[in-house]
């Protein structure tokens, strides 16, 4: 074997070794953020997961098409962590929390677990729920400070990750003034998790986001308005009007 056909064997074996070792290192780091990304969804291969859904507040026992929306971003979040999901409405979930993962869609005023998710879980923020027309309808209360909706301006979602025990599977909460901002703060979740995860770990978080002029973006302009988790998992103090401009 002449110099040059030794020259060309060896590159060639060179070639291929940097090629299986890039391969294998693209694998490696492909298997570990996949790894991170069940871990903080809780989802482990093969696993089932809740989509505990509500009802669309004019319609009884129909979906919104925006939560329906979100249906499909969680959805297509939970295939890539390789699990599968149940879906579920809000009134049939008749089950504890903490054994498998779950996605629970919706404000309280359509989703009667999410009612009792925010009691148990987030004593530090409520919601009006009262179907009479006044300023303060679908506002938020988080410990002393207030967020009122504006249709299609100013709009209010909590995203929050709960772990209710040290191995308890996450709840996560999708609590919306209005059906595009379901569907917003699933999205935020997706294109964040990775952030998320880094920041926060395997542990609990409650995120107040703010929907800016959905009526012309949709559930795409979302701003963070604060984390809020402290003040979510304390008892809530006694009402009271805010003086704070929002909004």
């Amino acid at each position: 074997m002449n110099d040059d056909v030794r020259n060309i064997v060896l590159g060639v074996v060179a070639a291929g070794i940097s090629a299986a070792f890039g391969w294998l290192t693209r694998t490696y780091l492909w298997k570990r953020k996949l790894r991170r990304k069940q871990a903080f969804f809780g989802l482990p291969p093969h696993s089932e997961c809740l989509l505990v859904v509500n009802r669309a507040a004019t319609h009884e026992g129909s979906v919104h098409r925006f939560d329906v929306f979100a249906l499909l971003e969680l959805s297509s979040l939970i295939k890539d962590c390789g699990a599968h999901a149940r879906i579920i409405q809000h009134d049939l979930a008749q089950q504890g929390f903490g054994e498998r993962t779950e996605f629970c869609l919706g404000g309280p005023y359509s989703n009667r677990r999410m009612g009792a998710h925010l009691a148990s879980l987030l004593p530090g923020v409520q919601m009006n729920v009262d179907p009479e027309p006044t300023p303060d309808r679908g506002a938020f209360q988080i410990g002393s400070e207030r967020y009122r909706l504006e249709n299609g301006v100013a709009e209010y979602v909590i995203l929050a990750r709960v772990t209710p025990g040290q191995d308890s599977r996450p709840v996560f909460l999708f609590c919306g003034q209005s059906a595009i901002t379901n569907q917003a703060a699933t999205r935020y979740l997706a294109r964040n998790a990775e952030k998320l995860a880094r920041k926060h770990g395997n542990g609990s978080f409650c995120l107040l986001l703010k929907v800016v002029n959905s009526q012309a973006y949709g559930p795409d302009v979302v701003e963070l308005v604060a984390d809020v988790t402290r003040a979510a998992q304390e008892p809530a103090p006694a009402l009271r009007t805010s003086h704070r401009a929002t909004g």
